[in-house]
């Protein structure tokens, strides 16, 4: 096998998608579309990967970090510019160079493996990746000579009729033998109305030369779907969906509704777990088995254990232990830990808290920056108040405590374990374990006192 190198295009400014995002760093399924040609590439045994930058430059290198090789396309003269920009990182190194596009999220390594494979096989100087069009109009066609090999690529504005029939199209994506491709480049002309250099160009120069120009034909015309507007980006979203909501389905998961779920391409489910209409997963988000999700219910970044159980509600970066039930409307926001057994339920916020195992928090509580034991009952309305204006302080509740509802916990403050807080205490001092706390006034019934008030009714 020859050495492999990458050739990334991402220096278009993308102008039809209107839009002030950077074209390639528009999401599909919450991931920037370059982010998963690079993740396909990524899976290749690729010896370098060379990622062609220009607008929104700065951008599209702090999404991909520093692991990619960079070189930067100064003006948009065209593809064949493009990838020129690459030479001084790859020119002269033996070896075989697939060139993708940044705009095609759709495309699998596995296509691109093949595609490898084939150009290798073939000992072709370069290789199209094709795709049969149900709807060619506006795709260059491949023109194939009698011996199956690449003749030439047509644009369709300048397509015979006859040429036009032609459901082969190019896909943009290229294998090509790496010194070729560089000297062919040299030779590209810019010579059309736009003035540009385009990449296409190398495939005649080569055939001129009398050099092999393959093809390989994938069976999945999505892949090679390029975004160059909203209405390609919704349909990437789209197919990417649903390759996705597939592929957790034939490994065990259950989706009420395909089509009013959405599932990140990071996220990872356990087997039996049953998805809701209206749930959102994403981010590095991990769903253990037998779990019952929504409906109408969001996790980002949590890793959430077996046979819990979500409805209506909302997580975040967190992490959630096996046989935890929250919801209905329940809200976990960040740096949250609810350890196993643990009732969240409805119209319950926890914000940077620690719940331990078989702790109850069943309605109308906020919890925040508190550390809570095992076994607590914390009763309806209670709320920790951890914030003076200025500064976060915190509550600290250990096992076995029983808050009666309507507490008010103000931090910094620890009740101790096994300890009560009677209903409707306001508590600013620690509570020592199996005391009995109360902070209320006492309560005064003035007998006859509505007659004073001569109220008519």
């Amino acid at each position: 096998m020859s050495n492999r190198y990458a050739v990334i295009l991402a220096a278009g400014q993308g102008t039809r998608m209107k839009s002030k995002l950077y074209k390639v760093l528009h999401p599909v399924c919450g991931k920037p579309m370059v982010q998963h040609v690079v993740d396909q590439v990524g899976k290749l045994n690729i010896e370098k990967m060379v990622t062609i930058i220009g607008h929104g430059a700065e951008l599209v290198q702090s999404q991909l970090g520093d692991s990619i090789v960079y070189a930067l396309q100064k003006e948009q003269l065209g593809t064949a510019h493009a990838v020129m920009q690459a030479k001084d990182i790859l020119g002269g190194k033996e070896g075989v160079t697939i060139v993708v596009c940044g705009d095609t999220p759709l495309i699998k390594h596995e296509t691109m493996e093949a595609l490898l494979n084939h150009h290798e096989k073939m000992k072709a100087k370069a290789t199209v990746l094709t795709v049969l069009a149900d709807d060619p109009s506006g795709y260059g066609r491949i023109i194939r000579d009698e011996n199956g090999y690449v003749e030439k690529i047509v644009e369709h504005k300048d397509a015979t009729e006859a040429e036009r029939e032609i459901q082969e199209i190019n896909s943009g994506t290229y294998c090509f033998d790496n010194n070729a491709l560089f000297s062919a480049l040299t030779r590209v002309s810019n010579d059309n109305v736009q003035g540009e250099y385009y990449l296409p160009d190398v495939i005649g120069i080569l055939k001129d030369d009398q050099e092999i120009v393959t093809a390989y034909q994938t069976d999945e015309f999505e892949e090679t779907l390029g975004v160059n507007d909203r209405v390609a980006l919704s349909e990437a979203e789209r197919f990417m969906k649903k390759r996705i909501n597939e592929f957790h389905m034939k490994n065990g998961v259950t989706i009420i509704d395909p089509l009013n779920t959405y599932i990140g391409p990071d996220v990872i489910i356990g087997m039996d777990t049953i998805l809701h209409p209206g749930t959102t997963l994403s981010g590095k988000t991990v769903i253990g088995s037998d779990c019952v999700i929504g409906p109408h219910s969001e996790i980002a970044d949590c890793t959430v254990g077996d046979r819990t159980v979500i409805r209506q509600s909302a997580a975040f970066d967190s992490q959630i232990g096996i046989d935890v039930q929250i919801g209905p409307y329940a809200h976990i926001r960040p740096k949250s830990e609810i350890h196993s057994s643990v009732k969240i339920g409805n119209f319950v916020e926890v914000k940077k808290a620690v719940l331990g195992e078989g702790s109850k928090a069943s309605h109308l509580s906020y919890i925040g920056d508190a550390e809570v034991g095992r076994d607590v009952n914390i009763g309806c309305g209670t709320i920790t108040v951890n914030y003076d204006g200025k500064n976060k302080f915190l509550t600290k509740i250990e096992d076995g405590v029983f808050v009666g509802c309507n507490s008010n916990l103000v931090a910094p403050v620890t009740i101790g374990k096994n300890a009560y807080v009677a209903a409707g205490s306001t508590i600013t001092e620690d509570v020592p374990g199996e005391a009995l706390s109360i902070a209320r006034a006492r309560q005064v019934n003035k007998e006859n006192y509505v007659e004073k008030l001569n109220i008519k009714k």
